[in-house]
């Protein structure tokens, strides 16, 4: 029989020296239809007003707050995750950017799209500069009169009966920003490879060892709203070849049906 329903569920929130950001999506955690039982913030070597931004939140936080620090040496996403994936305490682990504004039901959409043997893909929304801003300033969340300036339009739409329908219809897509998986599943395949530093892909190679494992991915469509802030985009093209050498190193993930990574989520957990 398949489990539908996770008895607890952690908000995995990845941050750098953001933390204006990070606040806002704090308080969109706050105002959830669905809590999460613990929020864990994996911090990638932010200053100390980060800390200080988070111990101030975590006096008005409904649910436990656990703040993950590595020093900076530069982007090392993977890492932190692994060490935000072994201190939660909950078997369902729901995975966002620091930087993403929740929809109030973002948290019961994940928890109704739970299902044993799977793990779940969601998708963001852009926020302009100024919708951005008025955030910034009022610290209060109006969902309808953005526009979003790239990607489907649909994704900021939440309709619950139209989900079924609608999201057989999208290609399959990896989203690390909204990501949710049971930490048993990621225990199996050994969390993020950490030899993935600098950006790109290391979400990729974990969802090709899941799918290794036999976990199918589900598109989580009309559901689970997220707001990408506005910030200006990073230049994420990686060099020609560091480019082909993962793309060759995701194929040989399918082609050899690797499952596991030996740099990885292990060497955090208890013995």
């Amino acid at each position: 029989m398949k489990k539908n329903k996770p008895s607890s569920v952690a908000l995995l929130i990845t941050t750098y020296n953001w933390k204006e950001a990070l606040e806002l999506v704090l308080l969109s955690v706050f105002k959830q239809t669905v809590l999460p039982d613990e929020i864990v913030i994996a911090d990638d070597g932010s200053r100390s007003d980060t800390k200080e931004l988070i111990d101030r939140m975590r006096v008005d936080s409904p649910v436990p707050i656990t703040h993950v620090w590595q020093e900076d040496k530069g982007f090392r996403l993977s890492k932190i995750r692994n060490k935000g994936i072994a201190a939660a305490k909950n078997e369902y682990i729901i995975q966002i950017d620091g930087d993403c504004v929740l929809e109030k039901h973002f948290v019961q959409d994940h928890l109704q799209m739970a299902q044993s043997g799977t793990y779940v893909c969601g998708s963001r929304t852009c926020c302009s500069n100024e919708f951005s801003e008025n955030w910034f300033v009022t610290k209060q969340f109006s969902w309808w009169k953005f526009r979003p300036v790239k990607g489907s339009g649909l994704n900021r739409f939440r309709v619950g009966f139209l989900r079924k329908y609608v999201m057989p219809k999208f290609p399959i897509t990896i989203k690390g920003c909204n990501m949710a998986f049971w930490r048993a599943d990621i225990i199996a395949v050994n969390g993020y490879d950490e030899n993935y530093e600098g950006w790109g892909y290391e979400d990729h190679d974990m969802a090709i060892r899941l799918d290794n494992l036999g976990i199918k991915q589900r598109t989580l469509k009309m559901g689970a709203v997220m707001y990408h802030l506005y910030h200006r985009e990073k230049n994420n093209d990686l060099l020609s070849d560091e480019y082909h050498k993962r793309m060759e190193k995701l194929t040989l993930l399918r082609e050899k049906n690797i499952i596991t990574t030996q740099n990885g989520l292990d060497k955090y957990l208890p013995t």
